[in-house]
């Protein structure tokens, strides 16, 4: 909705092109965000904004619990799962159901880990412990660190097991006896994740401030990079080592060193660590929804020299879990609270793999051969595999014409090699959510740059089905582009006002600052002409005799609007028109050329500007009734009688119009003294005076009486006595 005000502009960035309604208006999608505001069920959409079958998922039997927290595979194929809110542990036999394999006494089973000889460790929170788990039923408490949770475990090549906790956040070692000491403390109050190169180096991200540090071989832990985010939830290594970090929460610090934020997937941001780290409050670290305002992430790279790269961000997503694919030279990474799975494929382009119908991609682990997909909300477990989807959907978000339309051509680039079907379907509703009342679903388009058979609504949502007989190739859709042209709507005028009598706004002159004196031969000059001024507002000043009148319009099509202003005196039929088609939502004009009486302005707003002749609409506002009065008043029966030392004054003022407001008088070398009538109040456009003045010393015989009534017309009389 545009709305021109007084001495104000809104600017409007839409995802659309936004014309005059004479115009027919597009909506389009080109680029991968246009895409990614949609839903989609087996398609992927590549960096390039081009949409595709995505890769199979297989769904496997999980248990019907609330949150699944962590994953665990084995080389024989069999599958571990720890469950949040029962503080369970299944064994997923490879092909088979899951079994319940251990009980834990606290809630959630945060973490598990395999040694060498294939024991089974858990982790658990809240007041977290290591369990061992030798068989089913047979779990023991293998080490309480007297922490509040536990988040992560890792086993090392020497056969100990490291432990990740918080809320005292920190690092212990476990010996293979069971016994511990910590060995890592940090500022933060969380480690959350723990990662090891075959170097003996272990990195760890941190919660409460996001942070990565890395602790050598011999044990010195040192910062590698500073995150503004809350949390670095998840760690990755790339073929040549380098690190990857899923930083995540409500950003905690504006960092100095770091470029502003950017779109998703725009690698062109430098960091500069620091080693400085403060601790912050616990966040909500378990799967689940988060809280209002904490669904932000970012995708770090970071070198060896601790300069970190943004490689994605976003503003309704946080990133839960990274994964390093070898063999595809790829990293994938998880994210909420829209559960989608995205590939950070060379030359650090972002494409979006799949979408599950789970809110948090909570958890990515490599299996033999395969990836695995471990999702909450609701709870979801898959195996990712190499050969694509059968068939897949792309639902739009629904498209606002912001008034009825009517929809024109809609065109797309795309192809269907042999062996495949693409097929697009449009749906128009009146109800910003669809629902019974919206239309069904179109026939399918046959091809491209067909007329919309929906019908004409204000809400408009388009789906695209593909198919694959063998799933070994895809259709593929593009830009993608519809029109539609609003119907016309009158303009409505929602304010109408006029300022007080003589006030009027005038403009501040915009003037360049000039250093006097300055040397004429500077190598930069002192201002540069496309550097941002201050604007500065008009100000109000008084001029005798004009009325301003501003007002407040919008047109639900944002057409431009011109504007007819006109004036009526009570007892005319004829309007006088003072402006016509001005553009401004303001108008001062002079009314001393106007008689005096009470009148009455109309307003009409127009949009024939924007539309055809014979389309365009008009809306009407009148003001309340208002009085012009440019009359002095005068003063009547004046008489003046000197006693001595004191003159008995009695005189009577009028004003043709309007009441008075104030009456002074002055006797020199007195000055200006203000007199009240006889009744006390100066209310009516007559008032009776009399007052007994004391003559100062060396008064002169002369009384001047003056006289302003409520419109700032001031009369004038002097009187010898």
């Amino acid at each position: 909705m545009k709305k021109a005000i007084l001495f104000a502009a809104l600017g409007l960035l839409v995802v659309w092109l936004a014309l005059e309604a004479v115009v027919p208006q597009q909506w389009e999608f080109r680029t991968r965000e246009d895409f990614l505001r949609g839903k989609f069920d087996g398609v992927s959409v590549s960096w390039d904004g081009v949409l595709t079958l995505a890769p199979r998922e297989a769904k496997l039997a999980g248990p019907a619990e609330e949150f699944y927290l962590s994953f665990l595979s084995e080389p024989d194929g069999t599958l571990y799962l720890g469950t949040g809110h029962s503080g369970k542990v299944y064994r997923l036999p490879k092909g088979g159901q899951p079994e319940l394999y251990f009980q834990a006494p606290e809630l959630d089973v945060t973490c598990l880990a395999l040694d060498k000889k294939g024991v089974l460790y858990a982790g658990t929170s809240p007041n977290g412990k290591i369990y061992k788990i030798a068989a089913a039923g047979k779990g023991t408490e293998f080490f309480n660190p007297d922490e509040k949770y536990i988040w992560d475990l890792l086993v090392r090549e020497s056969g100990t097991l490291l432990a990740a906790v918080g809320e005292r956040g920190g690092i212990y070692e476990v010996s293979p006896q069971g016994e511990g000491k910590m060995t890592f403390k940090a500022d933060q109050n969380h480690i959350l994740c723990l990662r090891s190169t075959g170097r003996g180096e272990l990195f760890a991200g941190s919660g409460g401030g996001g942070l990565v540090y890395r602790i050598s071989a011999e044990g010195r832990p040192a910062v590698l990079f500073e995150s503004p985010y809350e949390d670095v939830r998840s760690l990755a290594f790339d073929d040549a080592g380098t690190v990857y970090a899923a930083a995540s929460g409500i950003p905690t610090r504006a960092k100095r060193e770091e470029a502003p934020l950017i779109a998703a997937a725009r690698p062109d941001a430098e960091v500069t660590v620091t080693v400085s780290a403060a601790a912050a409050a616990p966040a909500d670290l378990l799967a689940g929804p988060s809280g209002p305002g904490r669904e932000t992430g970012a995708l770090y790279r970071i070198g060896p020299d601790g300069v970190a790269r943004r490689l994605w961000q976003a503003s309704d997503e946080m990133v839960y879990t990274l994964l390093w694919q070898a063999a595809e030279k790829r990293l994938l990474f998880g994210t909420g609270s829209k559960g989608r799975l995205y590939a950070l494929e060379r030359d650090d382009k972002v494409s979006l793999l799949l979408q599950p119908r789970s809110e948090q991609l909570f958890l990515l682990a490599q299996g033999e051969g395969s990836v695995y997909i471990i999702a909450n909300n609701p709870g979801y477990l898959a195996q990712l595999l190499p050969e694509q989807q059968t068939a897949g959907e792309y639902l739009s978000p629904v498209l606002d014409a912001k008034t009825v339309a009517s929809w024109g051509r809609m065109s797309w680039q795309g192809q269907a090699p042999a062996g495949t079907t693409l097929q697009l379907q449009t749906r128009s509703g009146n109800a910003v959510e669809p629902n019974s009342t919206w239309s069904d679903w179109s026939p399918p388009y046959q091809k491209s740059a067909e007329q919309v058979l929906s019908p004409r609504a204000r809400f408009l949502q388009f789906k695209l089905l593909f198919k694959s007989q063998s799933g070994k190739v895809s259709p593929a859709v593009g830009a993608t582009e519809l029109f539609y042209l609003q119907t016309n709507i009158a303009p409505v005028i929602s304010r109408l006002e006029l300022l007080k009598p003589n006030e009027v706004y005038l403009k501040v002159p915009e003037q360049e600052d000039v250093v006097l004196g300055v040397e004429k031969k500077l190598a930069d000059p002192l201002t540069k002409k496309d550097e941002a001024r201050i604007t500065i507002p008009p100000r109000k000043v008084e001029r005798k005799g004009f009325r301003t009148v501003v007002w407040e319009a919008e047109d639900e099509n944002g057409d431009a609007l011109t504007y007819t202003l006109a004036l009526r005196k009570d007892g005319e039929a004829e309007w006088r028109v003072v402006q016509e088609e001005g553009e401004e939502a303001l108008y001062a004009f002079d009314t001393l050329a106007l008689p005096d009486g009470t009148y009455t302005l109309r307003l009409t707003a127009s949009d024939a500007m924007a539309n055809a002749p014979g389309t365009e609409l008009r809306g009407e506002r009148f003001s309340r009734p208002f009085v012009i009065d440019n009359s002095l008043p005068v003063v009547k029966d004046f008489s003046a009688l000197r006693r001595g030392e004191t003159l008995e004054v009695s005189f009577r003022a009028e004003d043709g119009y309007s009441s008075l407001e104030e009456v002074k008088y002055l006797v020199r070398p007195a000055g200006w003294r203000v007199v009240f009538p006889a009744d006390g109040i100066c209310d009516a456009p007559s008032e009776s005076f009399k007052l007994t003045v004391k003559l100062p010393a060396g008064a002169e015989n002369l009384i001047t009486v003056r006289v302003r009534d409520r419109f700032g017309n001031v009369g004038v009389f002097r009187q010898p006595f």
